[in-house]
């Protein structure tokens, strides 16, 4: 004799049929995408890390691409939280949010100087931006306080001039290079974690 199944067991095997279906697909294709083939078992090292270019143009591809992402965050971030509200009066004693605006300049004065750094050091891959940049890195380097000097308000019109000229220096740089660096606006996050 058939025992007639309840309508809540039916319910409940259709709910785990709809979840481990999905699951099941993910996990297979997961392990077909990592899985690779038989030729790069030879090349194991390789593929565990990040991708790294193998010959010498695809290096310079690298170096400029990494440059352009680092030196526009650098550019997008000084024009936003340091050009923009300073000629706004942002930074003046009595002004509406001045501290907000003073502590944004001050995180945006320190991740300045880090990808600017970090784009000098991703254009050492590519001789002739490496060779460009150089004159640059006393500017660069002159920036490095400067964030701490906004953050606390005693920044003034020298002071943001500075980070101003820097920035328009290094994006005729790449721009003189094939590595023309546009403004991108880094998030909230990526300005307070440097």
């Amino acid at each position: 004799m058939t025992v007639p199944q309840s309508p809540v067991r039916n319910r409940a095997a259709l709910r785990r049929t709809v979840v481990a279906l999905p699951l099941a697909c993910t996990l297979t294709l997961g392990a077909v995408a990592c899985g690779g083939s038989k030729k790069n078992e030879g090349n194991a090292g390789a593929a565990s890390g990040s991708p790294s270019p193998s010959s010498s143009v695809e290096k310079e591809k690298f170096a400029k691409t990494r440059f352009v992402a680092n030196a526009g965050l650098a550019a997008g971030a000084t024009y936003q939280w340091i050009i923009k509200p300073y000629r706004a009066g942002a930074f003046k004693q009595g002004a509406n949010h001045r501290k907000t605006a003073l502590v944004k300049a001050g995180l945006a004065g320190v991740f300045t100087y880090n990808r600017l750094k970090a784009a000098v050091r991703n254009a050492q891959g590519d001789p002739t931006l490496s060779k460009a940049l150089a004159p640059l890195n006393s500017g660069i380097d002159s920036l490095k306080n400067l964030g701490t000097k906004l953050r606390k308000g005693e920044a003034g019109t020298a002071d943001v001039d500075q980070f101003q000229n820097v920035i328009n220096n290094v994006k005729d740089v790449g721009k003189k290079n094939g590595a023309e660096v546009t403004n991108q606006v880094p998030s909230a996050s990526q300005l307070s974690g440097g």
